[in-house]
Formats: C-alpha cells, sequence, structure tokens
C-alpha cells in the first residue's frame, strides 16, 4: 500500500475502500463527541460511509495526481488514528489547500493533531506548489483553533455558514484561518512548536463546505 507521509510518530495512507475501512469510518463518525463541531453527534450509517463518507475520501485530485485525504495510523502499531486532509480547493490547481483533520478519541491529547497537519502544511509549500493553506472551524471550536495557531496558520475572518441544519454554537458562526507561503518561509523551521497539545487541544476541525457529509 503507498505511504503518503511519515513523521516521526504518523503514517498517512490512502483509504482502500475495503470494509475494513468502513468499519474504521463508521466507529470514528459514530462517536458523538468525535462528531460535536461536525453534526451535533448525531449518528452516521453504515450505508452512508460506504456510498458518501469513503468516496470522497478516495477522491484523486488531477492537479497532484494523489488524494487530498488521507488516512493516519500509528508508526509504531499500526493502530488507524482517524483521518488527514489536504485538499485543493480547485482539482485543476494545487494553489490553495483546506487543512483539516478527524481523530478517534483514544489519539486526543498527544499532539498527533498537531504534528500531522504541520507535516502537511511542510510538505504543500516545500513539494506540491502550495501558495495558500486554509483551515475553518466554528467559532466556539477552540481547540481546533489553537492547533491551526500551533501549525502557523493565522486567523483571517469570521463568516457565518449556511448549513441545513443547526448545532450547538453553530449561532456564534465560523472562523477561517490561513496561511501563505510568504508567511511560512519567514518562518524558522521548528520556531513556536510545541511538542503536544493538551486535551482541549484535540478537538475536530469544522463543519466543512455546505452539503458536505462531514
Amino acid at each position: 500500500m503507498p505511504i503518503f507521509l511519515k513523521t516521526e510518530r504518523l503514517v498517512l495512507r490512502p483509504f482502500t475502500g475495503t470494509d475494513a475501512d468502513v468499519d474504521r469510518l463508521f466507529a470514528l463518525d459514530n462517536d458523538p463527541d468525535v462528531m460535536r463541531f461536525i453534526n451535533g453527534g448525531r449518528p452516521t450509517t453504515r450505508e452512508a460511509i460506504r456510498t458518501r463518507t469513503l468516496p470522497r475520501l478516495r477522491h484523486d485530485c488531477p492537479c497532484w495526481e494523489d488524494r487530498g485525504y488521507w488516512a493516519a495510523e500509528e508508526r509504531s502499531s499500526g493502530t488507524f488514528l482517524g483521518w488527514f486532509e489536504f485538499c485543493p480547493l480547485d482539482d485543476d490547481s494545487p494553489a490553495v489547500v483546506e487543512l483539516g483533520y478527524r481523530l478517534n478519541k483514544a489519539a486526543w491529547g498527544r499532539g498527533y493533531a498537531t504534528e500531522g497537519s504541520r507535516a502537511l502544511v511542510d510538505k504543500g509549500f516545500t513539494d506540491l506548489g502550495v501558495e495558500r493553506v486554509t483551515a475553518n472551524t466554528m467559532t466556539v471550536n477552540t481547540g481546533s483553533r489553537r492547533v491551526m495557531e500551533k501549525v502557523g496558520l493565522r486567523f483571517l475572518r469570521s463568516f457565518t455558514g449556511d448549513w441545513p441544519d443547526a448545532i450547538p454554537g453553530s449561532e456564534h458562526g465560523e472562523v477561517e484561518y490561513q496561511l501563505t507561503r510568504a508567511d511560512w518561509q519567514s518562518v524558522p523551521r521548528g520556531a513556536g512548536q510545541a511538542p503536544e497539545e493538551n486535551a482541549a487541544d484535540a478537538a475536530l476541525f469544522g463543519r466543512g463546505a455546505p452539503g458536505q457529509d462531514w
């Protein structure tokens, strides 16, 4: 199985579409704490995982002949931890990518979110022709906002999403963070990098674009 990226403690690999991946994603998306800032903690059916979630996670990005989502495994044990997103907003251009992740509770508070996100950002600016990284989350999702800041992203704007179903906290709106290539280049590698986040910092990125199955 091809590996997209390795860090000190993580392996990021493509989803295969097997029943094992369906089972892993089904468990992940049916933990109400994991899904709190995504859909308010509502359950997801196995059929939705198979027909909607997995095809999205297996989508190929023509602009760099690879995918935008990867299963995250613990390097030492092979344990499934969740997934990371580093996906071009335009299939035909790698200039602007969206960063995100969804990790199971066993992985929270161990610095995996920061470690994986930072490695993706560095690879994007170094190897993939990325010019700007963006990430969105709910305003009240302070954990994810801290992770974004640790990775180097900075607050850009507040906005209100047109969501079909309101969830607790959505009345406070959304926030967008970004990191440009110029800003990334201006910071020495390793500067300001905290080794791990606390439990609150392991919260999840936001709901994504309206209508997406997050």
